[in-house]
């Protein structure tokens, strides 16, 4: 589930899932009224919305408990897993949902009835928190899914590199870098420094990690390069630090977990290979695979939170 915001964000996550779920029957009657009287173009978005978010739903379940992909197609090149559909569908949700609360904003209430829906809805989240706890802790006792972590995500390629999938963000592509000219340029305290591949090679800090990808698989792998906080002078300040690659995609990291963050430049024993991020790539211990930047070539400190940032990257 991984650790501090990651670990909340998954739980928030679950809750509202089981939140949304145990309103359906409630909702079942408002919706049966509606549908009796004549259809317009308002109700015919209503039903969009309906059918998007009871795909989500659905998709988000067989992701948990399911295979992990949608057969064994893919459309256009992606891999159909379940958890590329169960967010999808969620995205499409987003405006027609913005769009039904403003349609059918509710009016002001008198207080004693604006307390009882304060405390309706208090119960309710309390009572979606305590189920995902039960959830997660039958999970650990008696595992679904087989080889699932508890984010729902299928082992795929432990301990062997080669096996992992190869997967970007959705506007990059594996690009082609040649390892004699690349530099890593590391910026703080004002200064620039640059480290070749050579350099970097020479390095033997090692850390086994999960990479748990959003595409729905994990894999444990014993990870060889140097501890970002190596890079850095001892009294860096700053708030942050920002680890780009060559292809414009960068995530952002507290600058306190400098020392947890390894560069990557072998995997398994091995060179990376270029899908899996050549010359160097980020482990991030803890987070989602979409933090781990594949192709660094930056690394920089500065003064920006490490939260100003989008949740998930939008490059």
């Amino acid at each position: 589930m991984g650790t501090g915001w990651n670990a909340l964000a998954t739980a928030v996550h679950g809750a509202a899932g089981i939140a949304v779920v145990s309103l359906v029957p409630w909702k079942q009657a408002i919706v049966r009224a509606g549908l009796a009287k004549r259809w317009s173009a308002s109700m015919v978005g209503a039903v969009a919305l309906a059918v998007l978010l009871g795909g989500a739903l659905a998709s988000g379940i067989v992701h948990v408990i399911g295979p992990r992909r949608v057969g064994d197609a893919s459309l256009l090149g992606l891999d159909l897993a379940f958890l590329s559909v169960h967010v999808a569908l969620a995205v499409l949700a987003l405006p027609l949902l913005a769009w039904h609360v403003v349609a059918r904003r509710g009016y002001l209430t008198p207080p004693d009835d604006a307390r009882r829906r304060l405390l309706q809805a208090g119960t309710l989240g309390a009572a979606a928190g305590a189920a995902t706890l039960a959830l997660q802790v039958g999970s650990r006792l008696a595992p679904v899914g087989g080889d699932r972590r508890v984010t729902g995500s299928h082992e795929l390629g432990t301990d062997d590199p080669a096996a992992m999938p190869v997967v970007q963000w959705f506007t990059d592509a594996v690009p082609s870098v040649d390892a004699s000219t690349w530099r890593l340029v590391v910026r703080a305290g004002g200064i620039d420094r640059r480290l070749g591949h050579g350099e970097l090679a020479d390095f033997v800090d090692a850390n086994r990690a999960t990479l748990d990808c959003t595409g729905g698989w994990y894999a444990d792998q014993d990870w060889e390069g140097v501890r970002l906080a190596r890079l850095l002078p001892h009294d860096v300040r700053g708030r942050s630090v920002v680890v780009r690659s060559v292809t414009g995609y960068d995530r952002r990291f507290p600058l306190g977990d400098a020392d947890r963050l390894l560069l990557a430049t072998r995997v398994g024993g091995a060179e990376l290979s270029p899908g899996h991020g050549f010359p160097a790539r980020l482990v991030a211990p803890g987070r989602r695979g979409f933090w781990w930047v594949k192709w660094v070539e930056e690394v920089a400190v500065d003064d920006t939170p490490w939260w100003w940032q989008p949740p998930f990257p939008l490059q």
